[in-house]
């Protein structure tokens, strides 16, 4: 079998996904079917048939430990919660870096740490708070690679931690913290006070030296200004922490408790726990699709659930060794979490003619859910037969949880008693944005983003054209109907949109019923919502029982910092020069100057630049200090020169000084006085002053030529959706515009996605 044939002639970039991400070292598609299947006959038919596949680490890496790699083949671990002294901080961080170096992502809980101006007994007499400690973490997850990408991490606080309104307003600094989601951990009783307009108690106490340190807050304003920041920058995300912890098969086991969540927010762990990652693909398992006599295969669908779940423990036993962490290995051996969910499910609406949303679409939501978390707590149990059940297993305590009392039949519960389970978590729904793109099919629980996607060509008169690619189930549907404009198709084919978005978190309170670990998913909202509106959609999460929640609203500010910025083909100083030419500086050169703040004193920056494209030509720097420091900035400013003299464009310049790493000294004064200049280093501060100074030039340039130039019209630009902002976050690879769904930005175009 040729991937073409499973995927569909048609589908090149499913294809191109396969080829770019999973496939390894030019394998062809049956010897990776047999090493992602590990001799599992039965899980691989499953895969061959679009029913199942494994998360895309284990896609990726398993079996290939016997190739010398040291990758983990869990997506996402919760690290060990750091403690209040220096060292653990640090700790925390060395333990990030190692998790990231097998390709992990990570989740970290700041709680534990000291609230800003509690008394410590060295040279600072006072800490600088919890909060100050996110950039060191942040910055240990853009240091280290994962095949050409970053680390993820979330960051979470308790809501009773007195930093938490400076952990709220934190990212509305788009320049801090920026490679980390942040959520709170919001508790019953804050809103509970929130309800009732009550004040809320802040309280933190040291154990070190038994300080208290504590003071009241109105919890209705905490909590608007949450909605507000969330409204403005797409965070923080929602923890509704006493429903994570209650609504599971731990619940009554007194020994465990949640640590935090991995970065898409659907994985609560214990400290060093991890998950396995698998989806059932719904849509494959409706029969006579598009016919007035569709129907779900629930007994096919459940075997698929024993299959998986079996297959998912094989996994859990190899990846053992392949942990990065020693308590990483302990936690999952004494646990045994898997993680296993769905993805197609607004395919399999679509094919059985119900609207995502609805009554009806709930309820048979409900019977499928039941049906997978009862047949997956009695596959474990079959596997506990077996094998034993996990090492802290206490049946009372499970079969007394719940969760499981809502979610078993009789013959389960028996199951049970009788052997235990094989695993203390067995359910979830992850984001599947590169898998679900791969086989062409809506991701995790969310509805169709959009029933089309515009693409852009340029006519023969140079004006951009604009037309439709129709979603994968949207074309077939209409190939099948005879239709040729998306204005025919039924109502049942809502999207992100312009579904009702109380309907989009009735659809994830419905799973979440049945769910025992949580959901990543993402409930997108227009540009005109508002704060009010934003705050209300919280409420109405909270009262229908999501463990959390993500809100997007199209356009918010999020984007200055997620958009990859479409560069012009701007003309460069050595636009036609030869292989070793130089241009020459002559004296009627544009100046601009900026004086920068870096982490040891202050950097003169001038920059000369073209007169009449602006590009840039010469570089001078100097350090208010001599000494290395400043030989190291003089040589760094005739490097540059010399390159942008010698024809290579500001852009790639910047962006070679842009990954550059940081300096300790430039984080230590950011974090005591604040002042620095954007960037992590010296390098970095030049580039981003170089950026500033060329769009300055750039925008002159063009003022003064604004009366001899008449602008190109561009071809009116169909909407795919009303109500979407004009500003879009782009693809860091292809530029096309990415939707943000499940908690994680995907491409539709190359398949790209933030979370692999």
């Amino acid at each position: 079998m040729k991937v073409e044939e499973w995927l569909g002639q048609e589908n090149q970039l499913g294809a191109d996904i396969w080829n770019h991400k999973y496939r390894y070292n030019g394998e062809s598609f049956d010897q990776w079917l047999d090493r992602i299947s590990g001799g599992n006959q039965e899980i691989r038919q499953l895969i061959v048939e679009k029913k199942f596949l494994f998360g895309g680490r284990i896609l990726s890496n398993r079996g290939l430990e016997h190739e010398g790699r040291k990758v983990s083949l869990s997506n996402c671990y919760v690290i060990t919660p750091p403690g209040d002294d220096i060292e653990d901080i640090f700790e925390c961080a060395k333990k990030l870096a190692r998790t990231y170096s097998y390709g992990g992502g990570c989740g970290v809980d700041i709680s534990r740490l000291s609230p800003r101006g509690a008394k410590i007994n060295n040279a600072a007499k006072e800490t600088t708070g919890a909060v100050s400690f996110m950039d060191l973490y942040s910055l240990v997850t853009d240091l280290i690679g994962q095949n050409g990408r970053r680390g993820a991490l979330m960051i979470s606080i308790d809501c009773s931690h007195p930093d938490v309104e400076e952990f709220i307003n934190l990212k509305t600094d788009l320049e801090k913290v920026t490679k980390a989601n942040i959520s709170i951990r919001i508790s019953k009783k804050f809103m509970n006070a929130v309800k009732k307009n009550e004040m809320f108690p802040l309280y933190y106490k040291r154990e070190a030296t038994g300080e208290v340190i504590e003071s009241e807050i109105n919890a209705k304003e905490l909590f608007h200004r949450i909605a507000e920041v969330n409204w403005d920058y797409a965070e923080p995300g929602a923890l509704f922490w006493d429903r994570i912890s209650e609504w599971n098969l731990l619940s009554n086991t007194e020994e465990f408790q949640y640590a935090g969540v991995n970065p898409c927010a659907e994985e609560p762990l214990p400290a060093g726990g991890s998950c396995l990652l698998g989806s059932i693909n719904l849509a494959e398992f409706v029969q006579n699709p598009f016919a007035e006599n569709a129907s779900f295969d629930i007994e096919g669908f459940k075997q698929c659930v024993k299959a998986s779940v079996r297959a998912l423990n094989e996994v859990l036993e190899e990846g053992l060794p392949l942990h990065p962490l020693k308590e990483q290995q302990d936690s999952v051996a004494d646990w045994r979490q898997i993680g296993l969910g769905i993805m197609g499910l607004a395919d399999m609406m679509i094919k059985l003619g119900i609207t995502y949303g609805e009554r009806e679409s709930l309820e048979l939501c409900g019977k499928i859910g039941f049906a997978m978390a009862d047949t997956a707590i009695a596959a474990s149990a079959m596997l506990a037969k077996e094998m034993g059940a996990y090492p802290k297993c206490k049946i009372e305590n499970v079969i007394t949880a719940p969760y499981f009392r809502a979610n078993t039949t009789d013959a389960t519960v028996e199951l049970v008693k009788k052997y235990g389970i094989r695993n203390s978590q067995l359910l979830t729904i992850a984001p599947t944005g590169t898998l679900s793109t791969m086989l062409g099919i809506s991701g995790g629980i969310e509805p169709i983003y959009a029933n089309y996607y515009e693409r852009k060509t340029e006519s023969l008169h140079g004006v951009d054209v604009y037309y439709k690619v129709y979603t994968k189930i949207v074309e077939q549907y209409m190939k099948e109907h005879g239709i040729t404009d998306d204005s025919q198709l039924p109502e049942y084919f809502v999207t992100a949109m312009t579904l009702d978005y109380h309907q989009r978190i009735d659809m994830q309170s419905a799973w979440q019923e049945h769910i025992d670990a949580s959901i990543s998913s993402t409930v997108n909202v227009p540009n005109q919502f508002t704060v009010e509106e934003t705050e209300k959609l919280y409420m109405y999460a909270y009262e229908k029982g999501l463990k959390g929640i993500t809100i997007f609203r199209d356009g918010c500010k999020r984007i200055g910092i997620l958009t990859t910025e479409e560069k012009e083909k701007s003309v460069t100083a050595g636009d036609g020069l030869k292989r070793g030419e130089i241009i020459l500086v002559t004296d009627d050169v544009v100046g601009k100057k900026r004086k920068l703040i870096t982490g040891c004193g202050s950097l003169h920056c001038i920059a000369l630049f073209e007169p009449n494209t602006g590009a840039l030509l010469e570089v001078y720097l100097s350090k208010g200090s001599t000494g290395g420091c400043n030989n190291f900035m003089i040589g760094l400013s005739r490097m540059i020169s010399i390159s942008a003299r010698a024809g290579i464009d500001i852009y790639t310049i910047i962006d070679q000084l842009n990954s550059t790493g940081s300096c300790p000294s430039y984080t230590v004064r950011r974090a005591t006085k604040g002042d620095t200049s954007k960037g992590a280093c010296c390098p970095m501060a030049v580039g981003n002053a170089l950026l500033d100074m060329y769009k300055e030039v750039q925008r002159e340039l063009q003022q003064e030529g604004a009366d001899k130039k008449q602008e190109k019209k561009k071809a009116p630009k169909p909407k795919a959706v009303t109500g979407v902002s004009e500003d879009k976050i782009l693809c860091p690879e292809c530029g096309e515009p990415l939707a943000f769904e499940g908690g994680c930005n995907v491409c539709k175009n190359c398949g790209w996605s933030k979370c692999y």
